[in-house]
């Protein structure tokens, strides 16, 4: 097996497992994209094995600490602890991310379920050209009706892959609503948005509308209208929902008629409503800011942060004493500390004072490592206002 000798000081020293193309002192035989290498210190002892991608800026990700080899065998035996852990943790495993990643010793491999079927993102080249293997050994575990591949993703440029769709298994689902706590989405796994739902916040709907009876709501960037439904059912007084695509309004207007929910949706971009709303001096009890990722890349993490800072500010002047934000970031480059001081400065500036009730994360099933900062990225909190000055 080929090797590489990696740098002292690399942060795969400090608990992480990726190496960079700088770290990297020397390439001991000839591996080629794709392969499995054997990591080592200048010393020669071993760190384990990769998969190496010369191609990419983190030309190796450690997935074991032994010497080992991707087979089906292996893929069986990663995918089948994914799923124990999930269990354990007494997740609906019918509607789950089962594999995620780094997070299951798996580097680029994602793997949702949705009832029978199974959604598949490969988005490491080692990954993707072990692809039958992977998919022997989910249909082995999971038993699925289909397997439906959605690599679009543009991080597989990264890694010199092309984007690309499709079943690779079985027969595939036809787009249909789905019920969880008596919210409606509609899923549909080939041309829906992300694998077909954003399972990472489907905990986060529930812990919301806690918050919402009594109180007239208003669900900015509600795509499918979870955030809206669950606060509908569980007693609020008005719920306006809005998003700038058409089309997302309307699956969100068809969800809500499913769910049974009176729901006001307002085709508009959210930055202009807030602002507009703002001067006119509309009023709501509860606002949820759930926005898509301002930033993809570290260098425009600051414009990121003035357009967070900007929705906040105009949501905090809408919120009378009492009333209650509840905002999420799912931009991994802005850090907990980043997004909390925005939310501070965005306060000073609407001159709110903010008692916070509550954090926010991504789902269980969406494991956090604790030497792996990218694997956390959806942040959130609830600030009740407690005086405005």
């Amino acid at each position: 097996m080929s090797a590489l000798i990696v740098q002292p000081r690399a942060r795969i020293f400090h608990g992480h497992d990726w190496v960079y193309a700088t770290e990297v002192k020397n390439r001991v035989g000839d591996p080629q994209p794709g392969d499995v290498v054997t990591l080592k210190d200048v010393r020669g002892k071993s760190l384990g094995s990769a998969i190496y991608n010369p191609k990419s800026q983190i030309v190796a990700r450690r997935f074991s600490f032994r010497n080992q080899e991707l087979d089906q065998d292996f893929f069986t035996r990663r995918i089948q602890r994914a799923v124990n852990h999930r269990v354990s943790l007494g997740i609906d495993t019918q509607l789950s991310r089962l594999v995620w990643s780094e997070s299951d010793g798996l580097p680029g491999l994602i793997v949702d379920r949705y009832g029978e079927h199974v959604v598949l993102q490969t988005l490491t080249l080692a990954m993707d050209l072990r692809k039958d293997a992977i998919v022997q050994a989910l249909v082995e575990v999971l038993k699925p009706k289909s397997i439906i591949e959605r690599n679009e993703a543009p991080v597989r440029r990264a890694e010199g892959m092309e984007l690309m769709k499709g079943v690779i298994y079985g027969e595939p689902s036809e787009p249909a609503q789905l019920k969880h706590e008596g919210i409606v989405f509609r899923v549909d796994l080939i041309d829906g948005q992300k694998t077909g739902l954003y399972i990472d916040q489907l905990d986060n709907y529930r812990h919301v509308a806690r918050l919402a009876k009594g109180r007239s709501v208003l669900d900015c960037f509600t795509n499918q209208g979870g955030f809206a439904q669950a606060c509908a059912l569980a007693g609020a007084t008005r719920v306006v929902a809005v998003d700038s695509s058409e089309s997302a309004i309307a699956v969100a207007r068809s969800n809500a008629n499913a769910s049974g929910t009176n729901i006001e949706f307002i085709e508009a971009n959210c930055f202009d409503l807030l602002k507009e709303s703002d001067v006119r001096g509309d009023r709501h009890d509860l606002i949820i800011l759930d926005p898509p990722s301002f930033t993809k890349t570290k260098q425009s993490v600051n414009d990121a942060l003035r357009g967070y800072k900007e929705i906040h500010l105009r949501a905090l002047k809408m919120l009378p004493t009492g009333g209650i934000l509840s905002t999420f970031s799912c931009s991994h480059h802005i850090s907990q500390m980043e997004f909390h001081q925005m939310i501070v400065d965005a306060a000073v500036d609407a001159k709110r004072t903010l008692r916070q009730v509550t954090v926010y994360g991504q789902r269980p099933d969406h494991p956090i490592i604790a030497g792996l900062p990218e694997t956390e990225y959806l942040r959130g909190y609830a600030f009740e206002v407690v005086a405005s000055w």
